[in-house]
C-alpha cells in the first residue's frame, strides 16, 4: 500500500472517530468515551500528516509539543471548574490565532510559488478575517469573565463595528484580486483583530456564555478555511464538524434565553437599576436559618435542588451530595433542576454534581422538572438567580421576558441560599426572594448547605 492511501485511510478513520466522539459527547453516560474517541482520532491526525510532510524540523515539533503538553498540564491542575468557561474563551482564541499563521504562511508560501488561484485567496482571505476575529474576541471575552476587564461604552461602537466589518469585506475582495499584494492580506487581519474586540466589548456577562459558543464555532470555521489552504481535508472535516456543533449550541443557548443572536450582538448589555430592586424587596424579605430549613425538610416527602453559578463559586456540589444522602436516608424523594443556562456555559451544573457522583438519572431539564414543580413540598435554590426569576414571566417590560425558566415559584415553599441580594447577570432584581412561599438563608452556598446537613442529622 502506497503511502498516499495510508493516508488517506488514516484521515478518513480519523474523521470517523471524530464523528462517533462528538456524537458520544452528547449524553453524560458516553461523554467518557466520546473524549476518548476524539482524542484517538487526534492522535492518528498527527500521526497521518506527519507522513504527509517530506520536510520537516523534528526538533521543532517536539519543542512545541513539550511546551504545549507543560503549559496544558498546568492549566488542567491549577483551572478551577468556575473558571472552565474562560479556559474555553482562551482555547478559541488560540485556535483563531493558529489558523490565521497558518493560512497566512501557506498562501505566501503558494503566491512565491506562483501557484496560488481564486480559490486559495478566499480561503486564505477568509481564514485571516474569522481567525483574526476569533482571536481578540476570545481575549476579551476571557478578560471579561474573569472581570478584569471593564466597559463603560461610547456612543456609536456600531456603527465602527459596521465600518470595520465592510472594510472586512472589500479586503477579502481585494485578496481575491491582487493575491500578490500581501499588504491587503495583512490589513485584513488588522481590522479583524480590531473587529473582534470591539464587537465583544459592548457584550454584558450573561450574554458572554452565548458569545464564547459563537466564537468557538467561529474557530472550527477558520481552521476548515485553513484546511482549503493547506488541502488538507481532515482539517476541512473536523473544523466543519466544530463550526457546525458551535452554532447548534449557540443556538440552543439563545433559545434558552428567549434572544435572537442578533440581539446579543448588537444590543447593550441590562444595567442593574437599585431602585426598582429596594421597591420590590423592602419588607417583603423573609429570611431564615439552616435550623429552621431543616425542619422544613424533616417533613418533606419530595425536595427539587436548583443549582446556580453561586454553588459552583462555592465549590458546594459535595456539600449537596451530602445533603441528598441525608434527605434520601430520610425516605425523601430528591431531584435537581437544570437550566441550560445555570452557570457559564451549558452543562457547567451537569458536570459539577457529576464530579460530586450524583446520578444523572437525578439530573433534570426544564420540560422534565418544571411540570413536577406544583407537587414539591420545598425546592432549595443554591445561588441561581436570572434562571429561576419570575418576572421572565410576569413582566413583558423586564430584559429577560419570555425566557424561559424553572418555575420555583410553584413549589409549596421556597429555599433561596445566596450571599445576599445582589442582581445575576442580567443585572435586575428577584422578586422570587419576596414572594411569600421563599426564605432567604444568606450565606456562603457550601457552609449553608452543610449547616443544613449537620441540623437534619442532629435532628
Amino acid at each position: 500500500m502506497s503511502t498516499p492511501d495510508v493516508i488517506s485511510i488514516g484521515y478518513l478513520v480519523a474523521a470517523v472517530l471524530f464523528i462517533l466522539g462528538l456524537k458520544a459527547l452528547g449524553r453524560p453516560r458516553t461523554a467518557p468515551r466520546g473524549n476518548l474517541l476524539g482524542a484517538t482520532g487526534m492522535l492518528l491526525a498527527i500521526l497521518v500528516t506527519l507522513l504527509d510532510q517530506s520536510i520537516i524540523s523534528y526538533g521543532v515539533l517536539v519543542a512545541g509539543l513539550a511546551l504545549g503538553g507543560l503549559i496544558g498540564a498546568v492549566l488542567a491542575l491549577r483551572v478551577q471548574m468556575t473558571a472552565m468557561p474562560e479556559l474555553v474563551a482562551l482555547f478559541n482564541g488560540f485556535g483563531g490565532g493558529a489558523s490565521v499563521l497558518v493560512a497566512s504562511a501557506s498562501f505566501i508560501e503558494a503566491v512565491d510559488l506562483g501557484r496560488a488561484d481564486n480559490q486559495l485567496a478566499v480561503a486564505a482571505a477568509l481564514t485571516a478575517l474569522i481567525g483574526a476575529v476569533t482571536f481578540t474576541g476570545s481575549l476579551v471575552a476571557f478578560a471579561k469573565l474573569q472581570e478584569s476587564l471593564k466597559w463603560s461604552g461610547f456612543g456609536g461602537i456600531q456603527i465602527f463595528n459596521a465600518a470595520g466589518m465592510t472594510a472586512g469585506v472589500v479586503l477579502v475582495v481585494l485578496v481575491t484580486a491582487q493575491p500578490g499584494e500581501w499588504a491587503w492580506l495583512w490589513a485584513l487581519v488588522a481590522v479583524g483583530l480590531v473587529v473582534g474586540a470591539t464587537a465583544t466589548l459592548p457584550i454584558g456577562g450573561a450574554d458572554m456564555p452565548v458569545i464564547i459558543a459563537l466564537l468557538n464555532s467561529f474557530s472550527g470555521l477558520a481552521a476548515s478555511a485553513t484546511g482549503f489552504v493547506l488541502e488538507n481535508s481532515l482539517l476541512i472535516i473536523a473544523g466543519s464538524l466544530v463550526g457546525a456543533s458551535g452554532l447548534i449550541l449557540t443556538r440552543i443557548m439563545c433559545v434558552a434565553m428567549n434572544r435572537s443572536i442578533l440581539d446579543v450582538v448588537f444590543s447593550a448589555a441590562p444595567v442593574a437599576v437599585v431602585g426598582d430592586g429596594d421597591e420590590i424587596y423592602e419588607g417583603k424579605i423573609a429570611s431564615t436559618s439552616a435550623e429552621e430549613v431543616a425542619m422544613l425538610l424533616e417533613t418533606a416527602s419530595r425536595v427539587a435542588i436548583v443549582p446556580g453559578y453561586g454553588m459552583a463559586v462555592a465549590q458546594a456540589q459535595h456539600a449537596v451530595r451530602d445533603l441528598m444522602q441525608t434527605l434520601q436516608d430520610s425516605g425523601v424523594e430528591v431531584v435537581f433542576g437544570i437550566h441550560p443556562v445555570a452557570g457559564r456555559m451549558p452543562g457547567h451544573m451537569n458536570v459539577l454534581l457529576a464530579e460530586a457522583e450524583i446520578a444523572y438519572e437525578l439530573l433534570l431539564d426544564m420540560g422534565q422538572v418544571n411540570p413536577t414543580f406544583a407537587q414539591t413540598d420545598v425546592t432549595i435554590v443554591i445561588g441561581a438567580n436570572d434562571v429561576v426569576n419570575p418576572a421572565a414571566r410576569t413582566d413583558p417590560d423586564s430584559p429577560i421576558a419570555g425566557m424561559p425558566i424553572l418555575d420555583v415559584d410553584e413549589s409549596r415553599t421556597v429555599v433561596v441560599i445566596k450571599r445576599s441580594l445582589s442582581p445575576g447577570f442580567a443585572g435586575i432584581a428577584n422578586p422570587l426572594f419576596a414572594a411569600d412561599n421563599t426564605l432567604m438563608l444568606f450565606g456562603d452556598g457550601r457552609q449553608a448547605t452543610l449547616d443544613i446537613v449537620a441540623a437534619l442529622v442532629n435532628a
